[in-house]
Order: structure tokens, then sequence, then C-alpha cells
């Protein structure tokens, strides 16, 4: 599934704006640059949804989640995202349990990895649609089975791809990153700043 752009460019204005995501992270990326907008999460079942590579898996589940949220409403822009991690062309979902993600962070540490995140805008009055993605690059410090042990315990890996977040103590273990950070924390605003200007809604 290619980046996909279904009759953009019908939406109004003055319509509402939803994230269809319970992510605090995504949230607060929106809050920050001054949106407003309400939080629907959709239903989807990640687990269910499945693609070709790892950018066509990010963007057929932002859609699915997207599409979720906007059959419910009559009107309004949906905006679904998700994220997921790549190691040696691996994907690394959210950690089932402690063992599971000591046994993720232990395939991060001292390598590169990718981060794929997916983004979806569905005008639900409409159906039109615009479905993309980004990767950015990030490489993990060398992390010793204590500090590993340590972070775990912290509970942060937990409901996170990669076992990891790099807005928060996860960010300790990155060494350096290769592209966009929001794409790493969930959301890559650039992105969707276009997409949503597409549909006549003006971010900035």
């Amino acid at each position: 599934m290619a980046s996909l752009l279904s009759g953009a460019g019908s939406f109004d204005v003055v319509s509402r704006l939803i994230l269809a995501s319970a992510s605090p992270r995504r949230s607060q990326l929106l809050h920050g640059i001054g949106l407003d907008f309400e939080v629907i999460p959709s239903n989807v079942v990640e687990e269910e949804v499945n693609g070709a590579d790892p950018a066509d898996l990010v963007m057929r589940l932002a859609y699915a989640k997207a599409a979720d949220v906007a059959g419910g409403i009559d009107h309004g822009l949906v905006i679904g995202a998700d994220t997921i991690v790549v190691a040696d062309g691996h994907v690394l979902g959210k950690p089932v349990d402690r063992d599971d993600a000591i046994r993720m962070l232990h395939k991060l540490s001292g390598k590169e990895h990718q981060v794929y995140s997916g983004v979806s805008v569905i005008d639900a009055g409409s159906g039109n649609s615009a479905t993309e993605y980004e990767m950015t690059n990030v490489k993990f410090r060398t992390v010793s089975d204590e500090k590993i042990a340590r972070y775990v315990d912290t509970g942060e890996p937990m409901g996170k791809a990669g076992a990891y977040a790099i807005q928060g103590i996860g960010g300790l273990l990155v060494e350096s990153i290769r592209g966009d950070y929001n794409c790493v924390v969930g959301l890559p605003l650039g992105r969707l700043a276009l997409m949503l200007e597409s549909f006549g809604y003006v971010v900035f």
C-alpha cells in the first residue's frame, strides 16, 4: 500500500479535528503545535492488520484506526497513526511482559534500527483520505544488562513499540538519530501538517 491520497481538498475548515488514538504522547505533540482536537480512540486490534513491508504495515494500521473512528461520526477530520520499530529486518511491537521488553532492548543495544510512523487523515463527511509514513534511523548506545533491567523496571517500556520511549528515560539509551524525531515519538508532525493542509486545514 503506497502513499495514498484520495480526493483530498474538500474539507470544511470549521469542522472537527479528531485524534483516533489514546496515546498521551500523540496528544502532547498536537497540543504542542496549538491544535484544538478531540480524542476518540479506535478499536482496531493491531495484530489483525498485516502489511507487505514495514512502511505498508504502518500505513495500513494508521488508515484502519482513522477509518474505524471516521465510520462512527458524520463530519470532521480524523487522524490515525501507528508506530513500529524494525531491527535487523524484524518488527518489534509492544512488549508483552518484562522478559519480552528485556529481549527487545538487548536486540537494540549498540545497533541502529528503524522507526516507522504511519499517519492517515480521513474526512468523515466525504470519505476522502490521505495516508503516508516517515522513517527515522535510531542508533542505541551499548547498554549493560543491569541498566536494561533497571530501565524495564521503571515501567516505561511497557506499551511502547520497541520497548523504549525516546521522549522519556529511554532517550538516555539513544546515541543518535537520522530523521524526524517526532516520528520516533509517534507522530511525524511536519508530514501531518502538509496532509491536513491538503484538506484545507491550515496548521501554521
